[in-house]
């Protein structure tokens, strides 16, 4: 077994697509409209989905924003430098929720930065 997919609801596509994509780096994978069910599914990644979990973003066409609740957590991405990582969100329009530091109670830096629809994800500096 191996993890495949996190599935996030987007109440904006195109603006969600553009924060994977041109923020955090990832490729667009595939993209399929379901006009039947009124919905679009595109899937991004850092690397083909036959050898990596990816990230699927689901729009409900008649739906613009989502309560996120309380239960889901974060995404996390391991970066080489996580200083450098909130740099290169802010400087490409995204928005960093805890810079990069040590984490409390541990050694590992880590940050925080939120997507448009306000899902967490946590840099993890590794090497």
């Amino acid at each position: 077994m191996r993890l495949l997919h996190t599935m996030l609801r987007v109440g904006d596509l195109d603006r969600s697509i553009g924060f994977y994509t041109d923020v955090l780096g990832m490729k667009l994978l595939r993209r399929k409209d379901y006009p039947d069910g009124k919905f679009t599914l595109a899937f991004v990644g850092y690397g083909d989905e036959s050898d990596h979990a990816v990230i699927e973003l689901t729009h409900n066409w008649d739906t613009k924003s989502y309560d996120l609740g309380n239960g889901f957590g974060h995404i996390a991405v391991a970066v080489p430098d996580a200083y450098k990582a909130c740099d290169a969100v802010r400087a490409r329009g995204g928005k960093v929720t805890r810079e990069a530091g040590p984490m409390k109670f541990g050694g590992s830096v880590i940050a925080f930065v939120e997507d448009p629809d306000g899902y967490k994800i946590e840099f993890i500096q590794k090497g």
